[in-house]
């Protein structure tokens, strides 16, 4: 018999109403965010290509490390917590994958390049991430990054802007077959690669370069149709092909859009594309501006993308900019403190939750862009102040 009767009538009442607003711990449903941050693959010490541009033989941390050097007294002087690290190391990459799902992000999107008929900086992808013991904690994807190769990366040559264009990133039917086949045999197949309705995602770079390569419109958008019916053959109810969007992969000088009243939307159905994100604010914003107001004009370009198209559009926050390491001159982002930072993270997920039938995927530039001053990592400046911010937004304060 129990001796305290409304003790337990007010008990049972608090538990009733629990239920019925959702309270309890075993009926509040937590939802989660799929955080993407673009990594680029060039901090690595076992790639023979890249020595031709970083001869020290640590990737492009020589270009970090020596900034000093080459520009004595200049503003930018960050340091990597971490160290320079060997990011095809698989034990480096387990520490990476460790910080990165404890902060929040759970997808890395892969730069991936193709030049002179082959891989380039793939090292930190085979040797590091597949190879690390924990790579089934993280999901990722490719962005091919089909761009030329000219001087900018060695610093030795690119003060005299010479644009000379070492590798093309235009290839032929043929070749385009060549690496689609083996990426879908290579990457698609692994459980670690990052899929939306079963769909792995495929995204590309430049446009331009691809139509150009492929020899027109037409021709290009017949090899994507190809490579989406390859993907089917391998198992797969289709292909996730992404757009990055910028305005030079928006139209095309051979494309005839007179009888639509959007071409650039009409550009991007005829080519195939079913999603599209942004690789860095600098593709459509002045970044030679505060934080801040950056981030209003993205929040206006958001809301034009989905008016003017009907793909689905995933948010793309990007950390700041200012590639003077290369150069020792550039467009500064000012102004981009973790707290600012937090606050492009809350904006992104507010259009992830006013978009709830499409995936929650936010993606962000980017894990390691060091020498265009947009990185994640810790450094001797914000310390992990930015990691923190994702931390804050998408765990701490959804659970």
């Amino acid at each position: 018999m129990n001796k305290h009767p409304q003790l337990l009538l007010l008990t049972l009442w608090l538990i009733g109403s629990q239920i019925a607003f959702g309270q309890t711990k075993t009926s509040v449903a937590k939802k989660s965010y799929d955080i993407a941050a673009f990594l680029y693959p060039a901090y690595a010490s076992d790639d023979p290509r890249l020595r031709p541009f970083w001869p020290a033989g640590n990737g492009e941390w020589e270009t970090v490390l020596n900034m000093q050097e080459r520009f004595p007294g200049h503003y930018w002087n960050r340091k990597p917590l971490w160290g320079p690290v060997n990011e095809a190391d698989p034990a480096v990459m387990s520490m990476e994958i460790n910080q990165a799902v404890k902060h929040g992000v759970n997808v890395f999107i892969f730069d991936w390049y193709w030049y002179d008929g082959r891989p380039f900086m793939e090292t930190t992808l085979d040797n590091g991430f597949l190879k690390a013991d924990n790579t089934d904690q993280m999901k990722f994807y490719l962005m091919w990054a089909n761009h030329d190769v000219v001087n900018t990366w060695d610093t030795r040559l690119n003060k005299y802007n010479e644009n000379n264009v070492i590798w093309t990133g235009k290839v032929s039917r043929a070749e385009f077959e060549k690496i689609c086949k083996r990426n879908i045999e290579k990457y698609f197949k692994l459980p670690q690669y990052y899929k939306i309705d079963g769909k792995p995602v495929f995204m590309i770079y430049d446009m331009p370069q691809l139509i150009d390569g492929l020899g027109g419109i037409e021709q290009a958008a017949d090899a994507l149709k190809w490579f989406k019916e390859e993907t089917k053959k391998a198992g797969f109810p289709g292909l996730e092909l992404q757009l990055t969007m910028w305005s030079i992969n928006m139209n095309h000088s051979g494309f005839d859009g007179s009888k639509t009243k959007n071409p650039e939307n009409a550009f991007v159905k005829k080519l195939g594309f079913t999603s599209a994100t942004h690789y860095q604010f600098c593709h459509f914003a002045n970044v030679d501006d505060d934080y801040l107001h950056i981030l209003e004009g993205v929040k206006k370009e958001w809301a034009r993308i989905d008016t003017a198209f009907d793909f689905i559009y995933y948010p793309h926050i990007s950390v700041g900019w200012d590639n003077s390491p290369r150069t020792g001159h550039s467009a500064v982002v000012r102004n981009n403190t973790p707290d600012n930072f937090e606050k492009g993270l809350r904006m992104a997920k507010a259009y992830a939750d006013a978009h709830p039938k499409q995936v929650p995927l936010i993606t962000i530039n980017s894990w390691n862009e060091w020498t265009e001053t947009s990185y994640l990592q810790p450094d001797n400046v914000f310390g992990y102040g930015y990691l923190n911010a994702i931390k804050k937004v998408f765990v701490d304060e959804i659970r």
